[in-house]
């Protein structure tokens, strides 16, 4: 995500900026009271869902506090987090609710969306036809998409790595418009383009470091169109199934497998309906997805983002030559945080953030401790100008890997410069 705050966020969404929401289709949810975000039948601090813990006591209770300490600061009402270090130990609990109107409880093996973390699929199955000799990094764009501004002067891997300057469609007025008027509107791909071409490039291909969802869109029609098959369909067969991720997938509708976490956000974001905002919580579980699609329209559970992690980092469905030029990282503008091939990297700590209306989600690893941190939120409403995934990465990671904070700088960014999910 750096952060597509609406759409599909977070690098500082990532880096502030963002992505998005999905579920089963259903009318617009009616605005939720703020106090609802606490049900009393499982306060949000109570832990209530756990796997045996090896972590020595004394990490799990400071664990435990620091993750209870941020939801009542901030206000998440469910969230998972999973971590895992050899040699060290394992923790894995759920806290609070995940639907704030039944109280029923958040637990590990719930499906939630998963924003921008969709980033670090796609271009792995783009990376995979690199591998095959089928595509170049140094293609151009223009050779596989027709109609993109300065498409032959703009390559894959400018894309991959967030250097096109093209205009980032979740940040078009019109867009967001229509996403308000209808959060249940079905998008295709080319309609997500036609908002970013309607603008001129923000900067000349490859001079700067600019987050944007039009990049990683315009990826997925080229593994379409290079593997014949829907993207979907791709991913499941050549990135989900050799690493087994059965509770996995790109939605192409606006249904969530059982069981799942419902997701709530502030009515006044990108994707509230307009008529109805009040500064409530409205529940977004069923907001259609496909706006965020290749950037971020993915679901996914705690355990199998805590299979994938390692998998990305290690570039196990990658040849070793491939992987190298994935994690040649580029600087971003942000202290500690740089990017490279739909992989971002801070303070250490390597993988993707994603936020959508609703969701927050963190994977990352810590590969000199083979840390692997998997955070899973229902909810996407920012605390104080920062991302409630990084709050609560901070939190664990300030316990777990002290010298290895997870951070993002929540200013002077905006929007379009951070490396977020929406």
């Amino acid at each position: 995500m750096i952060r597509l705050r609406i759409a599909v966020a977070s690098v500082a969404a990532l880096l502030l900026v963002a992505l998005g929401v999905f579920g089963s289709p259903a009318a617009p949810a009616a605005p939720i009271a703020p106090a609802a975000l606490i049900a009393p039948a499982a306060p949000t601090g109570a832990a209530t869902t756990s796997v045996p813990q090896q972590f020595d006591p004394a990490t799990v209770e400071r664990l435990d506090a620091a993750i209870t300490d941020t939801m009542e600061r901030t206000g998440i009402p469910g969230v998972s987090v999973g971590v895992w270090i050899p040699g060290r130990g394992t923790y894995e609990k759920s806290f609070g609710v995940s639907d704030t109107s039944t109280g029923t409880p958040m637990k590990t093996d719930m499906h939630m969306r998963i924003g921008s973390v969709t980033k670090t699929f796609t271009v792995t199955g783009l990376l995979q036809l690199v591998d095959q000799r089928k595509v170049g990094l140094d293609d151009l764009i223009d050779k596989y998409v027709p109609g993109v501004p300065q498409g032959g002067h703009i390559s894959l891997r400018e894309l991959a790595e967030m250097r096109s300057g093209l205009f980032n469609y979740t940040d078009d007025e019109k867009w967001e418009q229509s996403l308000r008027d209808d959060p249940q509107r079905s998008y295709t791909p080319q309609e997500l383009l036609d908002y970013s071409f309607a603008h001129r490039l923000n900067f000349p291909p490859g001079s700067k470091w600019q987050y944007s969802n039009t990049n990683t869109v315009l990826l997925g029609l080229v593994i379409e169109k290079v593997s014949g098959q829907p993207l979907g369909a791709y991913l499941e067969e050549h990135v989900y199934a050799p690493l087994k991720l059965q509770q996995t997938s790109l939605p192409t509708n606006a249904a969530l497998p059982e069981p799942y976490a419902h997701g709530y956000t502030d009515d006044t974001q990108p994707g509230a309906p307009t008529a109805t905002a009040t500064g409530d919580t409205v529940d977004a579980t069923h907001w259609d997805p496909s706006w965020a699609w290749a950037a971020g329209a993915m679901v996914s559970t705690l355990d199998d983002l805590h299979t994938w992690v390692p998998a990305l980092v290690n570039g196990r469905l990658l040849k070793p030559a491939t992987q190298k030029q994935r994690l040649a990282f580029g600087p971003t503008g942000i202290p500690n945080v740089s990017y490279g091939l739909g992989v971002m990297r801070v303070n250490g700590w390597i993988g993707h953030n994603g936020e959508l209306p609703g969701y927050e989600t963190l994977a990352v690893q810590l590969p000199g401790q083979q840390a692997t941190l998997v955070i899973l939120i229902n909810s996407d409403d920012d605390y104080r100008g920062q991302s409630l995934s990084t709050l609560m990465g901070r939190a664990v990671t300030s316990v777990v890997t002290p010298d290895n904070v997870f951070d993002i700088p929540s200013a002077p960014q905006s929007p379009t410069t951070s490396p977020s999910a929406s």
